[in-house]
């Protein structure tokens, strides 16, 4: 009974960790409205939590074996609380930004360590294979019906309940770990790399401030080129850091493990251009199609439900034709599906099959690429690895959150130049349509600057992942042909 009402709390904190990822974006127009955000703060909205777990994802870890991973899931949880209560208060959009980077910073302490309870918990056997199970459906549950749950709170209560429902939960979920998570650690937990942690959050931060703020600041101004030059000092000063330190929270040698390359290669690409999608989504459905967030919240659920349905069959597919040929192959198929509701979007036709198609090719990569990236390394840098896959899937993420978004505004000014010819300022009337602004243009007008927008950043995904989808199997097949040689 104990472990079962601590498998309890862990699918709750999963399912809270879920439904902060998706259920967002479905109010971002709702934001601008109430809050008058700008196009800017609402990206930081979203890429605030991102960075924020980025930053604590691999100290966490770390902390959890030295200290106690209950100790820190506890606190964990009630700062997940009292952080969603801040978002859920506040009045304006810096104070959610704020609210949303500590929120992110314990979300992803949360998630960290209920992964390593898991594993502590339910160490072997059947109990194991169903508690990991549990943790999954609940996680892929928050992510699949995050659109329509946060549609549903917007239109019958307000945007605050998104937030505000995590308080309820929170508590809920503290209750039961404390009375029945076991506590756990790790003797032999190494010291904390401060300076890999520190010198990897400047680099990411340094380059989503600059893609975000870049045409503000003026790409050849002195701001600008200081803020480039510590960016990539940052990133050069991460890497001798992580080459030098004998326990590495980055570990670039099993870069020459082609396995592991070619599944990170899967990591990228799927938050190359399908998460950092649904942040842009909820803004033609409604901007452009007229949907209200509740509709909103529906169609991205052809979206996100496939990546809930269909990672069984991408474990059975793995089985019996290999990582190798199923990674890339999946990558593929997301390209194909951005492909498909490319054409769609210019020739105002149904996002459905697109829509389908790469949320089914992302739930049968999913799996395989986590499972890869763990299992092709030796048993001792497991944790290390599955460390890189997740924050390699955050940082691609959260940069092209901000990238997607730039493109957006551009191809949008871009359009809007031809139909007002001599506007005044194009990119500023851009960043309010892409934000969900209601502006002095016929509806005609807004669907067809968002339909040129939305085409580019479709095209944008589809052929990047496309080029990691031939990363991807050329890291995979140089293995093969090296197991060929080797035979010979």
């Amino acid at each position: 009974m104990k472990n079962t009402l601590a498998l309890m709390a862990v699918c709750l904190a999963a399912l809270m960790s879920g439904l902060e990822i998706s259920s967002v974006p479905v109010i971002s127009p709702v934001l601008e409205q109430q809050l008058h955000a700008s196009f800017r703060e609402l990206q930081w909205i979203m890429n605030a939590y991102t960075l924020a777990c980025t930053t604590v994802l691999m100290a966490t870890g770390t902390l959890a074996d030295r200290y106690g991973r209950k100790r820190v899931f506890i606190i964990s949880i009630a700062a997940f609380g009292l952080t969603s209560l801040m978002c859920g208060l506040a009045g304006s959009a810096a104070w959610l930004i704020a609210g949303r980077f500590l929120q992110g910073l314990s979300g992803g302490a949360m998630l960290t360590c209920l992964i390593a309870i898991l594993s502590s918990q339910f160490p072997q056997g059947k109990a194991r294979s169903q508690a990991f199970a549990a943790w999954g459906i609940t996680f892929g549950f928050g992510l699949g019906f995050g659109p329509v749950i946060g549609g549903m709170l917007v239109t019958w209560m307000s945007w605050h309940w998104v937030f505000l429902i995590h308080v309820f939960i929170a508590i809920i979920t503290l209750i039961l770990a404390l009375t029945n998570v076991v506590e756990s650690r790790d003797i032999q937990a190494k010291k904390l790399d401060v300076g890999g942690l520190l010198t990897l959050s400047a680099t990411v931060l340094g380059a989503t401030y600059l893609i975000t703020q870049g045409s503000v600041l003026g790409w050849s101004g002195t701001l600008a080129r200081i803020l480039l030059l510590l960016t990539l000092l940052s990133a050069l000063l991460f890497v001798g850091i992580e080459k030098r330190h004998p326990r590495p929270m980055f570990d670039f040698s099993v870069f020459r493990i082609r396995p592991f390359s070619g599944a990170l290669m899967g990591s990228v690409g799927m938050n190359f251009s399908f998460w950092p999608l649904m942040i842009y989504l909820p803004v033609y459905y409604q901007s452009g199609l007229g949907y209200d967030s509740f509709s909103t919240g529906l169609a991205l659920l052809a979206y996100t439900l496939p990546t809930l349905l269909l990672p069984p069959l991408g474990e059975k597919l793995t089985s019996r034709f290999g990582a190798a040929r199923i990674i890339p192959l999946g990558l593929f198929a997301i390209g194909a599906g951005f492909m498909l509701m490319q054409i769609a979007v210019n020739y105002h036709q149904s996002l459905l099959p697109g829509a389908l198609l790469a949320g089914a090719a992302l739930g049968m990569t999913n799996t395989p690429v986590t499972n890869t990236t763990t299992s092709s390394v030796p048993g001792s840098r497991a944790g290390m690895a599955s460390g890189m896959d997740i924050s390699a899937r955050l940082i691609t993420l959260a940069i092209n959150i901000a990238l997607m978004g730039s493109l957006l505004v551009t191809g949008i000014a871009e359009s809007l130049k031809k139909i007002i010819p001599g506007a005044a300022d194009p990119y500023a009337l851009a960043e309010r349509i892409a934000g969900g602004s209601d502006v002095s243009l016929a509806h005609s007008q807004v669907e067809q600057v968002l339909t040129e927008g939305f085409a580019g950043i479709l095209m944008y995904g589809g052929i990047g992942v496309w080029i990691l989808a031939l990363l991807s199997y050329g890291l995979f097949n140089v293995r093969g042909r090296e197991r060929k040689l080797e035979t010979n």
